[in-house]
């Protein structure tokens, strides 16, 4: 039986994806729940694993090229009889035309991608060891050798119970940042090329890479939703003093700033719900997502799961974890694509305001700027200096209104001013 290997839908919003690199050759053996190749998303590179056992026998998009969702991307024989029958299937298929064929209507044969849960729905989960088999990325394979730790002991967190490279790190008792420079450090077998071009060349046109045309889609998506901005003026001397305190610690001030903004959002859950067809969604959770510009174009928003209720220390910890492999391009879709609000801090590169896009599927995204000397009036009627921020809200009219916002911006505030002690409790 011959059966074919389709570009799997990896996010919600994905339309397409990049061949990254092909795992096995025209040829090999394939065993179930093994690595075939890695596709690069919407905003990560994510593995494809069999559904089946045989051989590969033909890749009909190679690495390097795009391809739309549910477009077939080789095949798959049961016996390497089947290898040359499915070859000549392949070179037929290609013949007629030379455009690409229409995607697969659904119901389509069964993909031979692992599905990936998405917006918190866990999938059905499957055994990590599969026809006598450690399903495991690559990536996981080349730590466990390094820290020497067995693949069998160790229970997979990933998409169908696979272990993922995190699930090696905590077996070895490595820190992520540890294990990150060590992954870093090591040979690299394999190198993929790179999603751009190394420098600019003028006159010519250097396309977006996928995680661009991502971001693309997504500011195009937003122009929907009637947007207005609010802006506020915080000052800033208790905050960056406990900061000063803390910042030994391993606090950063990314996490001050997530965390009193989560404090603040469970007074104001209208801030933290979005538009739908129906009416006003609630969400039951409060994500806060952080936006983080990419080494090679576009921006990624790690979220902070569940803000409110995780302490500072573990919310930094986590920070550094999420923006270590993001850059590595190793995030998992719902680490980046659950936020229930959005924070953009352009702040550290000395920018004092802007206005922030906001993100589909949320009511409000928060733009934080500098922290400088500002000269004010004193309660007293003199002039003094105090460090401020300016803060800008966009909100989403449909469902928040001016006064709404202009309330969340007032307590958050006060908090920051009068109390951010307790953002340490």
């Amino acid at each position: 039986m011959i059966r074919e290997v389709f570009m799997p839908a990896l996010s919600s919003t994905m339309t397409e994806g990049k061949i990254v690199s092909w795992s096995k050759s025209p040829g090999d053996k394939v065993e179930k729940g093994e690595t075939v190749l890695v596709v690069e998303s919407d905003k990560a590179d994510m593995d494809v694993e069999s559904f089946y056992e045989g051989y590969l026998a033909a890749i009909a998009v190679p690495a390097g090229e795009a391809a739309p969702v549910g477009s077939m991307l080789g095949l798959i024989a049961e016996t390497e009889a089947e290898i040359a029958q499915a070859q000549e299937k392949l070179k037929s298929s290609a013949a007629p035309s030379t455009a690409p064929a229409p995607a697969p209507p659904a119901p389509t044969p069964e993909p031979v991608a692992a599905a990936t849960a998405l917006n918190g729905n866990a999938t059905a989960d499957t055994p990590t060891v599969s026809t006598g088999r450690i399903v495991a990325s690559p990536r996981a394979r080349k730590l466990a050798k390094q820290f020497k730790v067995e693949l069998t002991a160790i229970k997979g967190s990933g998409p169908f119970g696979r272990i993922v490279a995190a699930d090696v790190e905590g077996a070895a008792g490595k820190t992520p940042a540890a294990a990150v420079a060590q992954a870093i450090a090591a040979p690299v077998t394999a190198p993929s090329a790179p999603a751009i071009p190394a420098a600019a060349v003028a006159g010519e046109i250097a396309p977006f890479n996928t995680l661009q045309l991502a971001v693309n889609r997504n500011m195009v998506a937003s122009l929907q939703a009637p947007t207005y901005h609010v802006g506020y003026s915080i000052t800033t001397d208790a905050l960056d003093s406990l900061y000063k305190q803390v910042k030994s610690k391993g606090v950063t001030m990314t996490a001050l700033l997530a965390k009193a903004v989560a404090v603040t959002l469970k007074k104001y859950p209208l801030l933290n719900a979005c538009y739908a067809e129906q009416g006003i969604q609630y969400c039951s959770q409060i994500n806060v997502a952080v936006a983080v510009a990419m080494p090679d174009g576009g921006l990624i928003t790690p979220v902070l799961r569940n803000a409110d209720q995780s302490d500072l220390y573990s919310m930094s910890r986590t920070w550094k974890d999420l923006v270590d492999r993001a850059r590595a391009k190793q995030l998992q879709p719902d680490e980046y694509s659950t936020g229930t609000f959005t924070l953009s801090n352009l702040g550290m590169f000395g920018v004092d305001f802007f206005d922030a896009i906001l993100p589909p599927g949320q009511g409000a995204i928060l733009a934080i700027g500098a922290s400088q000397p500002q000269v004010v009036a004193t309660k007293d009627g003199l002039l003094g200096v105090k460090r401020q921020m300016k803060v800008n809200i966009t909100c989403d009219h449909r469902i928040i209104y001016g006064a709404d916002a202009a309330a969340f911006l007032q307590d958050l505030a006060k908090l920051i001013e009068t109390n951010p002690q307790s953002l340490t409790l």
